[in-house]
């Protein structure tokens, strides 16, 4: 490795966000919380940093925060790469593959045959399981244990249904090219019957992938639960590339009914910004939730990159990294039922309180003022901004005076926008340099806005977690500076804090 590979490597490597050590990663599957250890497997390429040879890496967190890599889980093979899929706890040991002391996890995901397999072009769901906690894994003899015949058939996500229609496994999964949604039961894990497809419904500007489907209490009430179903999908997102879409509503143990669809059938693009959205920003993609999270939480990770330039992002050996942790809440508002998203971690335990930056009651007219004593490369930025004259004002981050990444707010289109056309390399793919945008409302006659800054990443929190903003950066490393900054008028910043992390 040249000294100059080891300082790109070195420059953009995430503080507080996974990556893989040395190769490429992209879908997290088989999230899953099991004695005490959160365990992330993700689609790697074991051989190389760009998209191939799919098998299934892993890490494991005590904290969601600090993650440890481990051996390859689940290994494609001459017949078979290993594509998304889920794990379970088989509490009962229903699939037979436990021991009479030790209960199994049961990984499901989809075998895509090779050319020369007995299955050749065939997308099928097919199982392996795991007695020592998720650590070596055993793939099933009796492998695909569903297979419809199709070549885009994948994705599978398996949760335990307990409810009027009785106790079963059910599977999620996608006829990708068809925007469809389609769901089974199961008493064993091993034979599946088809209850029921969604969709197509809402965006489906761009092949649908990596569903999922869990309950949520309305507001905390655990006697008014909602069902919430994710799709992904590339392309098509709010702002182009990869996005995550969620449809809100019940499900009986059969049907999923929504009751947030805008449009049904293929979309009208023009409608993107009626769509619920899981991010707005251009790296948020195949977010998944953890099976068994303490305490019923929901607690989601994806994938952050964008397909459109996944494989050429300027990083090396390791290339790509996963979004933090969100706890995910549902809430009523306005009479509509919205995901609220917040991060996940103590992260007062990773603060230096001697580096810390605050500012208030301060107005600003038509200008950029460079905050001194706030440079950092890793940091948490909380913010709250009341409006003026300005039609734009907000931050730039990891800024060198000149430029910077954007984040702004443009309250006349009651808009919140990430700009990076400046935030440092972005000629390795023309989609990379953008300016995007999501639909955002004060919250009495203000904005707060949280962000995690990475030294090749930024996570937006807008009003208290309603909107979320997940982005790539690659600044130069002597980009450090936070700046506030309003245009066409004033903005005032009633109070800013900026914490140096890790």
């Amino acid at each position: 490795m040249t000294a100059a590979t080891d300082t790109i490597t070195e420059t953009f490597r995430p503080a507080l966000h996974y990556a893989a050590r040395n190769t490429w990663l992209n879908d997290p599957n088989g999230l899953i919380f099991h004695d005490g250890v959160y365990h992330l497997y993700y689609q790697n390429n074991p051989q190389g940093n760009v998209w191939g040879n799919m098998s299934w890496g892993h890490a494991t967190s005590t904290d969601l925060l600090t993650w440890t890599e481990r051996p390859v889980a689940i290994a494609c093979d001459e017949n078979e790469e290993i594509f998304s899929g889920s794990i379970v706890y088989d509490r009962d040991n229903t699939s037979g593959f436990g021991t009479e002391s030790v209960a199994p996890l049961v990984a499901i995901y989809t075998s895509a045959y090779k050319p020369g397999s007995e299955h050749e072009g065939v997308q099928a769901q097919s199982l392996a399981h795991s007695l020592d906690g998720g650590y070596t894994w055993t793939k099933h003899t009796g492998n695909p244990v569903l297979n419809r015949g199709s070549a885009d058939f994948r994705d599978p996500k398996v949760i335990r249904y307990d409810g009027d229609a009785g106790s079963y496994w059910v599977m999620v999964a996608v006829e990708a090219k068809d925007f469809q949604v389609v769901f089974y039961k199961s008493d064993d894990l091993k034979n599946w019957e088809l209850l029921s497809t969604f969709g197509p419904a809402n965006a489906t500007g761009g092949i649908w992938e990596c569903p999922d489907l869990f309950p949520l209490p309305v507001d905390g009430d655990p006697e008014n639960l909602k069902w919430v179903l994710t799709v992904n999908l590339n392309p098509g997102g709010p702002n182009n590339g990869s996005a995550g879409q969620y449809f809100v509503g019940n499900f009986d143990g059969k049907s999923f009914i929504s009751a947030s669809t805008v449009s049904e059938g293929l979309q009208d693009p023009d409608r993107l910004g009626e769509y619920q959205w899981l991010d707005w920003g251009r790296d948020y993609y195949a977010a998944v939730s953890f099976y068994d999270a303490p305490d019923n939480r929901c607690l989601m990770i994806a994938w952050m990159n964008n397909w459109e330039y996944a494989n050429h992002i300027p990083t090396t050996p390791w290339r790509s990294p996963m979004s933090l942790a969100r706890e995910i809440t549902l809430t009523a508002s306005d009479g509509k039922l919205s995901l609220i998203q917040q991060p996940v971690g103590d992260w007062a335990a990773l603060a230096d309180p001697s580096k810390s930056f605050t500012l208030s009651e301060t107005t600003i007219s038509d200008t950029t003022l460079v905050l001194d004593g706030a440079a950092g490369t890793v940091q948490r930025i909380d913010a709250t901004f009341a409006p003026g004259s300005g039609e734009e004002f907000g931050l730039i981050v990891r800024g060198d005076g000149v430029q910077g990444t954007r984040v702004g707010i443009r309250p006349g289109e009651d808009s919140l926008v990430v700009d990076r056309r400046e935030s440092g390399i972005t000629d390795f793919h023309e989609t990379f340099p953008s300016c995007d945008s999501a639909p955002i409302q004060p919250l009495d006659g203000g904005y707060h806005l949280t962000i995690f800054v990475d030294h090749c990443s930024v996570e937006i929190f807008a009003q208290g977690g309603q909107v979320t903003m997940t982005e790539l950066i690659f600044p130069a490393d002597t980009s450090t500076e936070v700046a506030v900054y309003a245009t066409g008028g004033t903005a005032t910043v009633n109070h800013l804090q900026i914490t140096q992390v890790a």
